[in-house]
């Protein structure tokens, strides 16, 4: 065990390699003051780390010590296009300035220019998802766990919702659909088993329902001997007990994917035609737009819903209604998406094309450091299309003094930071995110040589 008199001297540490981008980035006193203080405390813990007594090993901790506070853009060249840690999709230049006047000056947000009075702020994005997806009715709530909350709550408060035992999911950040179901004051009923679940089953307990969900399970994906029961099954036995059907799509898309060669993704107009009531979905994942709930389906149903006092606490504000109906309005011209919506061009994006976007990443690699352009996959991310893995271009980076590790923190170290992943203990830069191509080579130009 060491001990502190193992401690290196100051100067030791600032003089090593490993802290010279340090010392240039942030200046030499700044630095020598932070190691001075990681080294008080831990002479005051009075227990010396293994670590501490490796020079080397400072840079790493003074890295993320005098890393700048707050929201920073990033590159996100992880292979996973909608990442949920780096703010899932991306919004494009175009839509940000076309909104701009509605964010920075008064807006008709509840105001109705023909009546002159007070108006509902759903209306516009009602009237847009009425016409995308052949809705009767719409609302918008802060995000689509809050949708689904809202929906149980409006219509089977105090009562009881069977749902199959292979959908009950848990989302990122340790949240499950049955500790979300009672929050929203109705009762689980678990139906069938983890892999096979069959109408007889939703049929048992349809009698006490007040409702009938069916959870598409897109952040998992169970294969081999399998069975679930369809929506439009779903449906036709709620319509025979008179009572309201939901599907929760979770990531959502309002296009076939499979049109872009892309993996199939239900669609709420789908599970609309199959009869079901109530669909909900996200506005930040396969609709490549603004977080959002998004809650589709019939009048009635979606009457009840917006009457609901909690809808007021869960409703989107200003900028995301703004940003949602301008990415709804790209969908009005599906051709144009590829090169209008950002999150599909990034998933349509050519092999050739990431191969020359590789390529000048290489070319702009300080000396020193090597990279090569390989074949790799990827995944589209936050719960969407979770057995299916997307062809990719990867650039893996390479330095003879430092590790894995070690790389993957002076990326992130950048000014503005670079996030990869670490596969074989090589770091990848994926290059189906690297936009805009000339910040991306500028800014790996300034990594050490």
């Amino acid at each position: 065990m060491p001990e502190l008199r193992d401690l290196p001297a100051v100067d030791t540490v600032l003089s090593h390699p490993d802290l010279s981008t340090l010392c240039a980035r942030h200046g030499l006193q700044t630095v020598r003051d932070r190691v001075r203080a990681v080294q008080n405390d831990i002479r005051r813990a009075g227990a010396v780390p293994g670590w501490a007594v490796d020079p080397s090993a400072y840079a790493g901790v003074l890295a993320n010590a005098l890393m700048p506070k707050g929201y920073r853009p990033v590159f996100n060249l992880t292979g996973t296009v909608i990442h949920t840690n780096l703010g899932r999709a991306l919004l494009s230049r175009e839509l940000w300035q076309d909104i701009e006047p509605l964010v920075t000056r008064p807006m008709n947000l509840e105001y109705d220019l023909v009546a002159g009075s007070r108006g509902d702020r759903d209306a516009v994005i009602e009237e847009r998802l009425a016409r995308l997806v052949g809705c009767e009715a719409a609302t918008v709530v802060n995000n689509n766990a809050a949708a689904l909350l809202l929906v149980l709550n409006s219509l089977a408060l105090g009562r009881k919702v069977p749902v199959s035992r292979g959908e009950l999911i848990e989302i990122g950040g340790s949240f499950r659909l049955p500790e979300l179901m009672a929050r929203s004051g109705c009762t689980l009923l678990e139906v069938g088993t983890t892999n096979r679940t069959h109408l007889k089953d939703y049929a048992a307990v349809a009698p006490e329902a007040a409702l009938l969900l069916k959870v598409h399970p897109s952040n998992y994906h169970i294969s081999g001997f399998t069975k679930e029961v369809s929506a439009q099954e779903l449906s036709g036995l709620a319509r025979e007990h008179d009572i309201p059907s939901c599907v929760d799509l979770g990531a959502g898309t309002l296009v076939d994917l499979t049109r872009w060669g892309l993996p199939y993704e239900p669609t709420p107009d789908a599970m609309l035609g199959q009869g079901i009531d109530v669909v909900t979905f996200s506005g930040d994942k396969l609709l490549g737009g603004v977080q959002a709930g998004i809650i589709v389906g019939n009048k009635t149903h979606l009457d009840a819903i917006k009457q609901n006092p909690m809808k007021r606490a869960l409703r989107a504000d200003k900028i995301t209604l703004a940003i949602l109906d301008a990415t709804l309005k790209l969908y009005e011209n599906p051709e144009r998406l590829p090169t209008a919506l950002p999150l599909l061009n990034a998933l349509t994006a050519s092999g050739e094309e990431m191969c020359r976007r590789g390529q000048a990443v290489i070319a702009a690699l300080p000396a020193g450091w090597a990279g090569h352009v390989i074949e790799s996959s990827g995944q589209i991310g936050s719960g969407a299309l979770p057995d299916q893995t997307i062809d990719s271009i990867a650039v893996t980076l390479d330095h003879p003094e430092y590790s894995a590790q070690r790389i993957q923190t002076l990326l992130r170290e950048l000014p503005t930071p670079v996030i990869g992943r670490i596969k074989e203990s090589r770091v990848l830069l994926d290059m189906r995110m690297a936009s805009p191509l000339d910040e991306l080579t500028d800014v790996l130009a300034a990594l050490p040589a």
